[in-house]
């Protein structure tokens, strides 16, 4: 959920220049992940490490849109995100050296370290993507998991600073590259939590296991509730015979940064730590009812009893909201998604004008079934459930009304569930 460091934000490249011209829905090319196209530029940036093309291996690992369930997963509560077909892939081709050399598609930009050089050290930030690489070496080197060195060069198509989780992507992306054989040895949600540990420990985020659990165990068949304190997660379809995910970009990069972020964490751990001293069983919000919520009324400061009563809102909105989907009551889901928006505008404090301008816009074509912003705030990206037949006519409503509300250039991206992290095939640039 939190912004990643600038480095990330630069991996990703710039996916507005690679829009499809004259599409109103604004498909993104996604030649520039093909892996043919990344074996090919691998090999003619690293001539000398790629001496068998048969021996170079693409990875990929999608980012995330989370649907409901917003700054609840490091509160040990639900979330229901969908790994989506905008990724972060790696073309590589390993070495028995030790040490990870990466090349930026978009900007040629070229990082490096040695793994034993890192495993010793422990966590030492440099600033920038390679932190991301580096932490999951460490977090992996920490778990038992071998390690391998490999030359190679990182392609994207997620939007910079999208809230789309470019940070998980690069995580989940380089434990695949780092994995001996590119096959690790543990399961999914094992290695997510690996990565969750990287972003936690090394970098410096005290991020929930989201947006690493949706990268790594997404499902191309929908979405995945997972609650946050169990760790069970179920699949859960959504209505996309008739209806379209669409993800609206404002057009800024998120501002919040990580101290903001640790910050509404460490009020949620605050207001936990009070109802402790009460006597109450409660180990993490995810506890507190509505009943013990207006207990804290005059216990806690104004600001942090509103933190509180978003997170407890929104758990029970997110059980609502697959309900909801469930009936096919998507009326319901509107409704619900439009509750998720005005709580973390108004009580958690982290959407900003222009999330709300493309809300505001959404609402108002026919069409569009649920909008919210999506993400940790501050910026980014908005969510929009929208019958196929509207796409075009969102797409029109916020590229005309959004930059002359904002002084902002929007991105309008239809977006599919995707699968998990793991080997993209030879043939399929969307796998």
């Amino acid at each position: 959920m939190p912004a990643p460091a600038d480095g990330v934000a630069r991996a990703a490249g710039d996916p507005s220049r690679r829009t499809v011209p004259g599409s109103p829905s604004g498909a993104v090319d996604r030649s520039a992940v093909d892996p043919d196209r990344m074996r090919a530029r691998l090999a003619a940036i690293e001539p000398t490490a790629v001496a068998d093309p048969g021996a170079v291996v693409v990875v990929r690992a999608p980012g995330r849109v989370n649907l409901i369930g917003e700054h609840t997963d490091y509160n040990d509560g639900l979330v229901l995100p969908a790994a989506i077909d905008l990724e972060i892939r790696i073309s590589l081709v390993p070495t028995r050296d030790r040490r990870v050399e990466i090349v930026l598609d978009a900007t040629g930009e070229r990082a490096g370290f040695d793994l034993d050089a890192v495993i010793a050290a422990g966590p030492a930030r440099r600033g920038g993507f390679v932190d991301y690489v580096a932490g999951t070496a460490w977090a992996m080197h920490e778990a038992g998991m071998p390690l391998r060195g490999f030359r190679g060069i990182l392609a994207s198509t997620l939007p910079q600073g999208s809230g789309l989780s470019s940070s998980a992507a690069l995580e989940l992306a380089s434990a695949w590259a780092l994995s001996p054989a590119t096959d690790p040895a543990v399961d999914a949600l094992t290695l997510a939590r690996i990565c969750q540990r990287a972003e936690n420990a090394y970098v410096g985020v005290a991020c929930g296991l989201m947006d690493q659990f949706a990268s790594s165990c997404g499902r191309a068949d929908g979405a995945v509730l997972l609650d946050c304190r169990s760790l069970e997660h179920r699949a859960v379809p959504l209505p996309l015979a008739e209806h379209a995910l669409v993800v609206c970009h404002t057009g800024s990069e998120r501002k919040l940064q990580a101290s903001e972020y640790n910050a509404r964490r460490a009020q949620c751990e605050r207001a936990v730590a009070v109802l402790a001293e009460r006597g109450l069983p409660v180990r993490a919000l995810r506890d507190v009812t509505p009943a013990m919520l207006d207990g804290l009324r005059g216990v806690l400061d104004d600001e942090t009893f509103r933190r509180c009563a978003h997170v407890v809102g929104e758990d029970a909105r997110v059980l609502a909201t697959i309900d909801a989907l469930g009936r096919g009551d998507l009326l319901a889901v509107g409704r619900l998604f439009a509750e998720s928006h005005a709580s973390l505008r108004d009580l958690y404090e982290v959407s900003s004008p222009e999330l709300d301008a493309l809300v505001a816009i959404a609402e108002g074509v026919p069409g569009v079934v649920a909008a919210r912003m999506t993400g940790a705030g501050f910026g980014g990206c908005t969510v929009n459930l929208v019958r196929r037949d509207a796409v075009d006519a969102l797409a029109r409503a916020v590229h005309s009304e959004y930059p002359a509300r904002t002084g902002l250039t929007p991105r309008v991206l239809a977006v599919d569930p995707a699968a998990g992290a793991g080997i993209a095939a030879p043939t399929d640039p969307t796998a």
